[in-house]
Parts: structure tokens; C-alpha cells; sequence
């Protein structure tokens, strides 16, 4: 199959983080599915899986990305096991980044009060690592993965927004 991300990655809408994603994780697939060969299409099917980071990947964006989410993830468990007085070793994960700049982020999310505002924090910062991952990389693979998490975070918070307050916090309260 000759190349077509030339064609596919510029006719794909602009994602801005704190803007209403302009499709679903399908429907982006859908668009993808006959343009890319079939394994770089499971390649980024996985994005949107759930156990995303127990994946290991050739490609250099996606393999930096699990290691940078395992690295975040880390230390925001250090920090908690910290409050709680409790080792963290057997929660940690493998294969992790060690970025000196994972641990200000962790620690700057955790100071927020809200837990609201500390997620939004983390993922701007995740937003932040996927440009510096695109950087160098408009009409390959690399890019159309950085654009599959970048819809993911956008997605997520969909859900969020989407949620029914006044029933959440009912149940909290209760």
C-alpha cells in the first residue's frame, strides 16, 4: 500500500487541548482504517486500549509516550506513598521514564486542592509531551499517534464534562 498519511494526517480536524473533540475514537479509526497498512492501524487502535502502557512499541512516539505516562504515574505514587507513609517500590512500574521534570510535574499537580483542576494540570502536561513527541514528524505514523492520544485526553474529558454533577455529587454526599 503506498503511503497516504500525506493526504490522511492534513484532512484530520486540529486538536487544541480544552476544546470539544470533533469526533470519536471510531469514528477517527474509520477514517484512518483504509488509508494506513493494517499494522500501523493496530498500532493505533491500541492507543485507546486500557492496558496501553503494558504494550511495548517500535515506534519511537509511542514507546517514549508509555514511558513517560509510566514515569508520571510513578511518581505521583511516590508522592502519595509519601503522605501515607508507605513504600511505594511495589507499586511502581517498569520500563518508567526518570526525566527530572516528571517529579515537579507530579509534585505541582498534587498541591492543587481540586482534583479537578490537579487532572487538568497532568494533562496539559501530557498535551505538552505530544508536541515535543510530534516534533519532526507530520506525514507519518508518529504523527497520526500523536494525534490518536492527543483525541484520547480530549475524550476523556468529554466524559467528564458530559457527567451529571448533580447526580455525582448526590452520591458523594450520601
Amino acid at each position: 500500500m503506498a503511503s497516504m498519511y500525506p493526504y490522511l494526517i492534513p484532512s484530520l480536524p486540529l486538536l487544541l487541548f480544552g476544546q470539544r473533540p470533533p469526533f470519536d475514537f471510531e469514528q477517527f479509526l474509520a477514517r484512518c482504517r483504509d488509508l494506513i497498512p493494517a499494522e500501523d492501524f493496530e498500532m493505533l487502535a491500541m492507543c485507546a486500549q486500557d492496558n496501553l502502557l503494558e504494550q511495548e512499541s517500535a515506534r519511537a512516539a509511542l514507546a517514549h509516550w508509555i514511558a513517560f505516562e509510566k514515569g508520571l504515574r510513578n511518581e505521583l505514587t511516590r508522592i502519595r506513598a509519601s503522605r501515607k507513609k508507605i513504600d511505594p517500590e511495589k507499586f511502581l512500574r517498569s520500563g518508567a521514564s526518570t526525566e527530572p521534570s516528571l517529579y515537579h510535574i507530579a509534585l505541582n499537580s498534587h498541591r492543587i486542592p481540586s482534583l479537578v483542576e490537579s487532572e487538568k494540570s497532568l494533562d496539559r502536561e501530557r498535551w505538552q509531551k505530544l508536541d515535543e513527541l510530534s516534533l519532526g514528524h507530520y506525514f507519518d505514523l508518529d504523527a497520526l499517534v500523536v494525534y490518536a492520544l492527543k483525541l484520547c485526553i480530549l475524550l476523556r474529558w468529554e466524559g467528564v464534562d458530559k457527567a451529571d454533577k448533580q447526580r455525582l455529587l448526590e452520591a458523594a454526599l450520601v
